[in-house]
């Protein structure tokens, strides 16, 4: 069995485009061997290593902090089971304060968007006379500390 994968079978096998795989690469994340007609190579575990970063995305962490959190690893290897509780660890913070954001804007939303626009007497999220213009642009109240 052949242990190296072309981009093209690695795109197939993770379900990510082979233009996606070569920024990856581009940013770090992951890395080619190059054959001697410099075409790219990559070991099996790089699927691991491209299923952890899918799944990193989809729950909205950028990747520059994926980068960093698979920099701790060494020698590049492929994370472990023990390496992803160590690395999901990281982000769970960060995850809980983004779901409480969308639960406020989920129970908020049928009333008010938190635009500062002072049009709708009702609303929760009301700011009279844009008193909190000051702290910078867009819905204040609904994202402290900034979009």
């Amino acid at each position: 069995m052949r242990r190296e994968l072309t981009v093209g079978e690695v795109a197939a096998r993770s379900g990510v485009a082979v233009s996606a795989l070569h920024f990856y690469e581009k940013k770090g994340l992951i890395h080619a061997l190059r054959t001697a007609g410099n075409q790219r190579r990559y070991t099996r575990d790089v699927l691991r290593r491209v299923a952890v970063i899918k799944v990193a995305q989809r729950a909205g962490v950028p990747l520059a902090e994926v980068r960093e959190a698979l920099e701790t690893l060494p020698e590049r290897r492929t994370p472990t089971a023990a390496d992803w509780r160590r690395l999901s660890r990281r982000w769970h913070a960060e995850l809980d304060d983004r779901i409480a954001r969308l639960i406020r804007l989920r129970d908020q939303l049928d009333g008010c968007i938190g635009c500062g626009c002072l049009s709708l007497k009702a609303c929760p999220l009301r700011n009279p006379a844009d008193e909190l213009g000051w702290e910078g642009p867009g819905p204040r109240l609904l994202e402290p500390g900034g979009a």
